[in-house]
Formats: C-alpha cells, sequence, structure tokens
C-alpha cells in the first residue's frame, strides 16, 4: 500500500508526540514501547520504522518537549512587555502543575535523564543552556556576563524546584504557596545578581 508523500515525517511526529506526554506525565521507565505504539494508534512492530532504540525515541520526545517549553517561555515573556516576570509566572502557574504531560520536561525528567546515555544527557543539556541564555536575556540590562550566567541557573533552580515540590505536596493550599514562593524567590534573585 503506497501513502502520500510525507506520510512517514507525519507518523514519526505522532509517535514523537505522544511519547513525549506520556514520558513527562508517567516517566520513561514506565512507558513501553507497545502501550506508546497502541496509544498513537499504532503497531508495535511499526516502531522500528521510525526508531533504532528507546533511547532514540527519548532523546527526540524530550528535545521535542524542551523546544515546545521554550518557544511557550519566550512568547510569555514578549508578551506585552512582561519579560522575565512573565515567564517564571508562566512556569509556576497552577495550570503547569496539573498538567506535566504538556509542561517542562526538566521537572519532569531530570532525575530519570541523568541516567541515560550520554548522547541523550548532552541533547538535554544543549536545551537546558537555551533555557539559561532564554532567562539570562530577560535580566537586568549592564549585568556582568557571569552574573548573567549565575543568576540565570538560580532562577532556574528555583523555578525547578519550586515546581516539582508544588506538585508533591498533598495539600492544595501549600502547593500554591509553594509556587508564589517560588516567584517571589525567582524575581527577587533577578534583582540581586550572584
Amino acid at each position: 500500500m503506497r501513502f502520500e508523500k510525507g506520510h512517514k515525517a507525519a507518523t514519526k511526529q505522532r509517535i514523537i508526540d505522544v511519547a513525549a506526554a506520556k514520558f513527562r506525565k508517567e516517566g520513561v521507565a514506565a512507558v513501553g514501547i507497545a502501550g506508546l505504539m497502541a496509544d498513537a494508534g499504532l503497531t508495535h512492530g511499526g516502531f522500528y520504522a521510525h526508531f533504532n532504540s528507546k533511547e532514540d525515541l527519548v532523546r527526540e520526545a524530550m528535545e521535542a518537549a524542551l523546544d515546545s517549553t521554550r518557544e511557550r517561555m519566550d512568547r510569555a515573556a514578549s508578551k506585552d512587555g512582561a519579560g522575565l516576570e512573565g515567564l517564571v509566572r508562566r512556569y509556576l502557574r497552577p495550570a503547569h502543575r496539573d498538567t506535566p504531560e504538556q509542561g517542562c520536561a526538566i521537572a519532569s525528567l531530570a532525575a530519570e535523564i541523568a541516567r541515560h546515555d550520554i548522547s541523550t544527557r548532552a541533547a538535554f543539556s544543549e536545551r537546558v543552556l537555551a533555557f539559561l541564555a532564554q532567562i539570562a536575556a530577560q535580566l537586568p540590562p549592564g549585568m556582568p556576563d557571569e552574573a548573567q550566567q549565575s543568576t540565570a541557573i538560580s532562577i532556574l533552580s528555583v523555578m525547578l524546584g519550586a515546581l516539582q515540590l508544588s506538585r508533591v505536596v498533598t495539600d492544595s493550599a501549600l502547593s500554591d504557596e509553594i509556587l508564589a514562593s517560588g516567584v517571589d524567590a525567582a524575581l527577587r534573585i533577578a534583582q540581586t545578581p550572584q
């Protein structure tokens, strides 16, 4: 059976999109290829027409998820000149906490990716560096480069930690307080360079 031009690329993208959501929600180790392919509406055997291994899919899905997060953060920072505050508030909001399958893969997958092979970790690192540069670009002008990098690292660390903690606690009021405290802390760090 012949398929339209672009069918293979579209099918691969569908697998990546399903995997990116499932990995962020359930974790990489918990997601099997057969179930993932079924969720994408495909057969298990079709997986190997697109990827050599699960590790290849993990890398591509994680890259797609992180690129998507960075694009959303760019829009948040650009919207009405919101800058860093818009980026931080968008990241540390209840909707992001409540939908990990659509959220930041750094917060969802960092601990797992640390155990993956060097090529996956290198791709992840590249996206982390891009996110740090995105944050640094929103810092007050005139800050020395070393201070920008250190401050961006501190802000990202606060954002990631606050998001992860807000997802862990069972008390919804405490979870909201963690998000709000994370916003305050991240914005304070931006005003006091490291």
